[in-house]
């Protein structure tokens, strides 16, 4: 059968009986020729065939020990090296755009490895902090200056240059039993004693925005029946009021979406956003988020998902 002069990454891993993460390291590294058609890499078949013939260096240590050699082979030196740790991240954060973000970066030319770490806001940015993450989502609200997450990253990463890049924009509001039975329509519902809540757990963006709101209305958020039943998303939250074991619990509208027997009530507009070190931006991992956060692939999966605003996704939205 006639060869193809043009390969993928995955066919010359195929060839090469690597992995296509390998195939990207060997041309980043200048040891596979390659070239661009769009952003897709493409790999003629003759530098498949020169690439295979320098791995067939090899030296014989004693004409008379066949079995002890000596292999130049860059393939085999790669295949047996760890993944470099600077290509690795850790980004913390709860909702499902970051699962699609890790994925996306798998397929980066740069191969990022990138694992999520589950926590809310309050944590993620106290572990970018203490160093112990690269990134971390947040959605922190100040009531006063009706400001998202720049307040927050200001005090909680004291004199650390850090970076704002958005994510999206989402809709939070409350969960209720379908036709709403117990006619729930805005915060002050909650003082009910009628009304049974659930609650998210303290550090996370949602209890940050329910405290601020009791705040500014002058109320006691602690005096709502329920507050301090914790759960630690907001799957969990509209699953608990689904059961009937509460009547309201807060949380962001694409999850409404996922559970039945529930309704959503909107009531705010949060922003979404990712946080990192100044220091970090030239770093490649660091850029193969930001070209995964503004590619057309990307996008669209999102658009997909729906209930995300897109419009500044991508975009470095404040220095602090």
């Amino acid at each position: 059968m006639k060869k193809e002069s043009s390969l993928t990454p995955e066919e010359v891993a195929g060839i090469l009986k690597i992995t296509k993460n390998t195939v990207y390291e060997l041309v980043k590294r200048g040891e596979l020729k390659a070239y661009r058609v769009g952003r897709k890499i493409r790999v003629d078949i003759k530098d498949v065939d020169a690439y295979k013939m320098k791995g067939k260096n090899i030296d014989l240590i004693t004409p008379n020990s066949p079995a002890v050699v000596k292999i130049s082979s860059p393939q085999l030196s790669l295949e047996k090296k760890p993944a470099q740790p600077a290509q690795r991240l850790v980004i913390c954060g709860q909702d499902i755009l970051l699962d699609i973000l890790v994925r996306h970066l798998e397929r980066h030319p740069s191969g990022v490895s990138a694992l999520r770490h589950h926590v809310g806001s309050f944590n993620g940015l106290l572990a970018l902090y203490q160093g112990k993450v690269h990134m971390t989502a947040v959605h922190l609200w100040a009531g006063e200056r009706d400001l998202y997450n720049i307040p927050y990253v200001r005090r909680l990463l004291p004199g650390i240059p850090t970076l704002i890049l958005h994510l999206a924009c989402r809709m939070q509001g409350f969960y209720v039993a379908k036709g709403n039975p117990k006619g729930i329509k805005d915060w002050t519902d909650l003082h009910r004693p009628d009304i049974r809540f659930v609650n998210r757990e303290k550090g996370c963006g949602t209890r940050v925005l329910l405290n601020e709101q009791f705040r500014l209305l002058g109320l006691d958020s602690s005096q709502i029946n329920g507050y301090d039943r914790e759960e630690l998303s907001h799957l969990a939250v509209a699953s608990a009021v689904a059961r009937g074991e509460a009547d309201v619990g807060l949380g962001i509208e694409k999850v409404s979406m996922q559970v039945r027997g529930i309704d959503f009530i909107p009531l705010q507009k949060e922003r979404y956003e990712l946080v990192m070190k100044k220091e970090d931006l030239d770093k490649p991992q660091f850029q193969a988020v930001f070209e995964t956060l503004q590619s057309r692939e990307f996008i669209a999966e999102l658009q997909g998902l729906g209930d995300y605003d897109l419009t500044e996704t991508g975009r470095i939205i404040a220095e602090v």
